[in-house]
């Protein structure tokens, strides 16, 4: 399952609701002020890691970029394209999104 959120984990609870459903085996995809959950040194950093351990974390490098933060992203996090979130979304069986 692929999950979605948009919303940045300092502003909105959106990410960890999404974190206490998601099963392993899982994606999780972080696109528009969401990306600031894959920065090295935020409060949600060790959570993300923890999540890493059996889901997939992926960030949209176009809002990564338009925030500067390109260089800031946690280890192991996977930068994908607006082609790589097509592909994401087409290879899932399913879609959730947090808002």
């Amino acid at each position: 399952m692929l999950h979605i959120v948009n919303k940045s984990p300092l502003e909105r609870n959106a990410l960890d609701s999404a974190l206490r459903m998601i099963k392993p085996g899982s994606t999780i995809l972080l696109i528009e002020d969401a990306v600031y959950a894959v920065t090295k040194g935020n409060k949600v950093e060790s959570a993300v890691k923890e999540a890493m351990k059996t889901c997939t974390v992926s960030a949209l490098w176009p809002d990564l970029e338009a925030r500067g933060m390109q260089d800031t992203v946690i280890d192991g996090v996977k930068q994908v394209d607006y082609s790589g979130f097509v592909d994401l979304v087409a290879d899932s069986s399913s879609v959730m999104s947090w808002l």
